[in-house]
């Protein structure tokens, strides 16, 4: 996420939304012929062009298939149709030089309020790339705002139906202009009853609007999340699992130095303890 919102918080806000999606289905954009989310994946690959650097969003489907989840506020749609093929062209060669097999991709573009019409399919002769689009300009923002809004007050638990369309709804069809909508939703999604899901509801508006969203507000919600408990406990959680992470990959290297390095010299350019180094040798031997 841009505008203000660090790496090390886009890799929580990953975290949050991976908690999100999961076994989520996509019958909110009308997509009732995909398969649930399996989970959510990193969006970046190696650039082939400088000025295109990731991808919107990337999903694992239950079905093993990537689905591609782009929002866009235009109608350059040509223009919009090379950027997914680029984008499946790094997916492709991505997974295939790690797995030696091609993944199916899918292509949802999702439009805001400002798009009323379809382009699903750009041909090229022997090169054909189609998307499925949905148009947020056929949701009313202002109504599914109101609804949520009440049971929010009410303090009543969201469906996940209705998270997913509240993340949404700063891009639907509204009488307000967007950044006024994003401030809307995301002040109503800071007084939802569960922490959690508030954090989710959050890191998902910031996702979708991404694009949109205003520098200096995007910075203020930035601010805000380093209060939130459930983002602490994230941090916390993140923190750990990348120092397991790095623990194990010393481990690694000390256990292909032992048939190099006496066990001393192994702890010292590890930073494992002796004790450490000498019981991966009594693991190796058996």
């Amino acid at each position: 996420m841009a505008h203000g919102i660090s790496y090390h918080a886009k890799d929580i806000l990953f975290k949050s939304l991976s908690e999100l999606y999961r076994n989520q289905a996509l019958d909110v954009y009308g997509l009732h012929d995909l398969p649930k989310i399996k989970a959510l994946l990193p969006n970046e690959f190696p650039s082939v062009r400088a000025d295109e650097k990731r991808s919107d969003t990337l999903f694992l489907l239950e079905d093993d298939s990537i689905l591609l989840l782009e929002y866009e506020s235009n109608e350059r749609f040509i223009d919009n149709h090379l950027k997914y093929l680029d984008y499946a062209y790094r997916i492709l060669y991505t997974y295939y030089k790690q797995e030696k097999r091609l993944r199916h991709i899918r292509i949802v573009v999702i439009y805001t309020s400002d798009v009323t019409r379809k382009y699903e399919q750009l041909h090229a002769g022997h090169v054909f790339i189609s998307s499925k689009a949905v148009l947020l300009c056929e949701y009313n923002g202002d109504a599914i705002f109101q609804t949520i809004e009440e049971k929010v007050r009410n303090n009543e638990p969201l469906t996940a139906e209705e998270t997913m369309k509240l993340i949404l709804v700063p891009l639907m069809h509204s009488r307000f202009d967007r950044q006024m909508m994003i401030e809307k939703t995301i002040e109503l999604a800071k007084n939802i009853h569960d922490e959690r899901t508030q954090l989710h509801v959050i890191a998902g508006i910031l996702t979708a609007t991404d694009k949109f969203i205003d520098e200096q507000y995007a910075q203020k919600i930035k601010e805000w999340m380093k209060m939130n408990k459930v983002m602490r406990l994230l941090v916390e959680e993140f923190e750990q699992e990348k120092e397991k992470e790095v623990h194990e990959k010393t481990l690694e290297i000390a256990k292909n130095l032992l048939d190099v390095l006496p066990i001393h010299e192994i702890a010292k350019r590890t930073g494992l303890t002796i004790s450490e180094v000498a019981n991966l040798a009594k693991e190796t031997e058996q």
